[in-house]
């Protein structure tokens, strides 16, 4: 074969790995629904939202704003490990970019590696560094949500040795976290407790944004539960199963929590809902920075240096 067929054939197989991912995502997305039909009558759960406050609806989408701001300084922070200075607002720009892409364009590009590569585009960033400073902002916002996880679960399940369980995976999350960056990212040790912190103050951040969620539909009770059914979902939603960062399975994780602890499911789908389309509704400035490219000025600045 020559090396022209080989590079075609690879191409080929590349597609179909990405419509199969894509199919695979849709299939799952549908089916998240289909059972979550089974279980409610979303005209009934619909009927909630009618009521809903919706200045405090939409207040919930400034907080999950802030709560991405938060984590793009915290990316920046990884950035300026490995001697990639951007400015917080160009920096912002990108990250901004990386979440539109990373809800609207599922199974064909991932967001994270869309900025991995235009760092190197125009900034001549290695990928590896890159690479490894986005990788370990993703797992500093998942240690942040587990340490929440860990903090509501003791609240709200009345088992002492789950308590015990959920308190020893806390802490020795973060000691392994911390030993493998210290044997294998050695560039981003000095960061390790800064960014934590960060990572743990926006998941804080989006949970204060659905208690303002929670108070938009009038859930009065049983609030620390219906927390920890959404951190569970969060993390469930890491995993890349279906279509916008967990559009479907969300929902069922909701449902299914809300059955666990007696609470309404009909509920539990419209918290989940409205979240997803905070979520949406603060991802969409990224779509201007597709026609403005937001390196421009950093690359000016670098072209411009002697």
């Amino acid at each position: 074969m020559s090396l022209i067929q080989k590079n075609t054939s690879d191409k080929t197989e590349s597609r179909l790995s990405k419509g199969l991912k894509l199919l695979f995502k849709v299939v799952i997305t549908v089916l998240c629904f289909w059972y979550i039909s089974t279980k409610i009558d979303f005209t009934k759960a619909f009927e909630a939202l009618k009521n809903a406050i919706w200045p405090l609806l939409i207040a919930s989408v400034f907080i999950y704003i802030l709560s991405k701001i938060i984590a793009a300084y915290r990316l920046n922070i990884y950035f300026k490990n490995i001697n990639l200075h951007l400015s917080q607002w160009t920096n912002l720009k990108l990250y901004w970019l990386g979440m539109f892409y990373n809800l609207f364009l599922p199974g064909s590009i991932s967001g994270d590696a869309y900025k991995v590569v235009l760092l190197n585009k125009r900034m001549d960033a290695p990928y590896k560094k890159t690479g490894a400073a986005v990788l370990l902002d993703r797992f500093s916002g998942l240690l942040g949500l587990g340490i929440l996880l860990c903090i509501y679960g003791v609240i709200v399940l009345d088992d002492k040795w789950i308590d015990a369980i959920l308190i020893s995976g806390c802490f020795i999350s973060i000691l392994i976290f911390y030993i493998v960056i210290r044997k294998f990212f050695k560039d981003f040790l000095s960061s390790f407790w800064a960014t934590l912190f960060l990572g743990l103050l926006v998941q804080g951040i989006q949970v204060i944004g659905v208690y303002f969620i929670l108070s938009a539909i009038h859930v009065r009770m049983d609030h620390q539960q219906w927390i920890f059914i959404f951190l569970t979902a969060s993390v469930v939603s890491v995993l890349p199963l279906s279509l916008g960062g967990g559009l479907g399975t969300r929902e069922v994780v909701f449902a299914e929590g809300a059955i666990y602890f007696g609470l309404d499911p009909h509920i539990g789908v419209i918290i989940s809902l409205l979240f997803y389309l905070s979520s949406v509704a603060g991802s969409l400035p990224g779509a201007y920075f597709i026609f403005h490219d937001p390196l421009k000025v950093e690359k000016n600045r670098l072209q411009a240096q002697p």
